[in-house]
């Protein structure tokens, strides 16, 4: 089968389109003939070497896929050949065929097409988890999100506002703002002349964001956290920027605000359970036509390299997906 592989560390360059066997079907795992692959911040850092769960070289990258169920293992249940899933798998989806997991496996709801289910759980599933659990956003707060039309930062403006909170976008250019509109947000800032935090302050009548959602981290990062509203909740995402940033100790305590770590990943794997009920409103608020991932970009699965380079020029908006198109 063909495969984008990962045969050395480093930038999209070092990526290769290579045969490679079929993966063989393990106990209480199922194989699938994927249609579509989501393309996500952390597929940039896992080829670097540099994410937080880092497989061995050779391998093939791509962590959110859907696809069609073509062999299930003789002691899984509730799957059958033919279903139409989607799935979080890690890495190994930047391929024809994926073997995964059967607890991955989540059925595609009913008027989803494979694009979409491709590019959905992992933003949307990020930043509901960190709205709901770990912010504790509530209606009426103010929620500042920086990167905002990214893959996560756009669904969380998104979540955001469907969650009944005023939602302060803000990005490095006016077009990603226009788009960050368009999805529901009720302020724009463009922070690309470095005063985020003194515009804040203005939208807010000088008090502050209640929560703040951050992916980019660095100088941004550090202008947040003198931006936030007592009793505030500031979610670090990740480090699109490049710079993990330190924090002042005396701030928090001085502004009685909390920094809140972040991590969908571990949390799908410490609590199973509560992880599957959050899919589950994901799901429905998805059938329900409450909310949608904004695809911008498709691209055959052999230029993965490319969507990396898009990435990492920080010219995304919204969501890329990698499809069987050649």
């Amino acid at each position: 089968m063909k495969a984008v592989v990962c045969t050395e560390y480093g930038g999209p360059e070092k990526l290769q389109i290579l045969d490679l066997p079929v993966p063989e079907l393990k106990p209480g795992h199922v194989r699938l003939d994927l249609v579509a692959r989501g393309v996500a911040f952390p597929d940039t850092l896992v080829i670097q070497g540099k994410y937080q769960i880092q497989p061995e070289v050779p391998f093939v990258p791509g962590g959110e896929v859907a696809g069609v169920v073509t062999e299930v293992a003789d002691d899984v249940a509730g799957i059958s050949v033919g279903d139409e899933v989607l799935a979080g798998i890690g890495h190994g989806g930047w391929t024809e065929q994926a073997v995964t997991e059967a607890s991955r496996c989540v059925p595609v709801p009913d008027g989803m097409d494979m694009t979409d289910a491709a590019g959905y759980l992992m933003n949307h599933g990020t930043s509901y988890y960190a709205l709901k659990v770990r912010g504790q956003l509530q209606p009426g707060e103010t929620l500042l999100v920086t990167g905002a039309a990214g893959g996560v930062g756009l669904a969380a403006v998104q979540l955001g506002k469907l969650m009944g909170a005023r939602v302060i976008a803000a990005a490095s250019s006016d077009e990603k703002l226009a788009l960050c509109k368009e999805h529901g947000a009720d302020e724009l800032i463009n922070y690309s002349d470095g005063e985020l935090k003194e515009k804040v302050k203005a939208v807010t009548g000088g008090k502050g964001a209640d929560v703040i959602y951050d992916p980019v981290g660095g100088d941004l990062f550090d202008q947040c956290l003198r931006c936030i509203n007592w009793n505030g909740r500031l979610l670090i995402i990740g480090f699109a920027d490049g710079r993990i940033p330190t924090a002042p100790a005396n701030l928090p305590l001085l502004k009685g605000c909390s920094l809140v770590g972040v991590f969908y990943g571990r949390f799908k794997t410490e609590e199973p359970e509560a992880s599957a009920a959050l899919t589950q409103e994901l799901v429905d608020m998805y059938r329900e036509g409450k909310v949608r991932p904004h695809i911008s970009l498709k691209l055959p699965f052999t230029k993965a390299a490319e969507a990396v380079e898009i990435f990492n020029n920080r010219a995304v908006l919204g969501k890329i997906i990698l499809t069987n198109e050649s």
